[in-house]
């Protein structure tokens, strides 16, 4: 049976540069990811405050969210976007921030602002409610990016009017080692 669906936008982040719908759109030179991120909120004009709270998997989602969803969404009556992440590493980048936090012996200060955005979960979350998204939403962790098996899943809510669009694709992040490659799908 042959997909009525298509891919309709996309965006990749990877080494400082955005891409949108493979045209690159931002560039920065030499930043850590932390200063990359700043500069992508500032040029975008995102508006929200939560971002500077999150962990780097979080933002990368985000970031890599507000190019696709921005103004298409937000016009939209129901938001009926699912989301549909997967990544390799879960969380580990802040799990190991907040074991060395642990380890520390001199320095003893496991902080729960670390510890609260260790469940790759969160990133599905901040984007619902910046988007005020009550749809479907998922994030599953491979070895490697599956995309049969997103485009599988994405096919299935949108046949079965779980919904209307699909924001899916693959967020890692590991010690300033990042991707994002994520899909509208509809």
């Amino acid at each position: 049976m042959k997909s009525q669906f298509t891919i309709t936008n996309s965006c990749k982040i990877e080494s400082n540069i955005i891409f949108f719908n493979e045209e690159k759109i931002f560039e920065t030179e030499g930043d850590s990811f932390a200063e990359f991120a700043k500069s992508v909120y500032k040029k975008f004009g995102i508006n929200y405050p939560k971002f500077f709270k999150m962990d780097n998997l979080s933002k990368l989602a985000f970031l890599a969210s507000e190019v696709l969803l921005s103004e298409q969404i937000i016009a939209e009556a129901e938001n009926n976007v699912a989301l549909v992440f997967a990544n390799r590493s879960s969380s580990l980048d802040t799990d190991v921030k907040f074991q060395q936090s642990i380890d520390d012996k001199e320095n003893y200060y496991p902080s729960p602002a670390v510890f609260v955005y260790t469940l790759p979960n969160i990133c599905v979350g901040e984007i619902s409610i910046k988007h005020q998204l009550k749809s479907e939403n998922a994030f599953f962790v491979f070895e490697e990016n599956n995309e049969v098996f997103l485009t599988q899943y994405a096919t299935s809510l949108l046949q079965n009017k779980k919904a209307t669009k699909v924001l899916c694709g693959w967020v890692e992040y590991f010690d300033e080692s990042y991707l994002a490659k994520l899909f509208i799908v509809e």
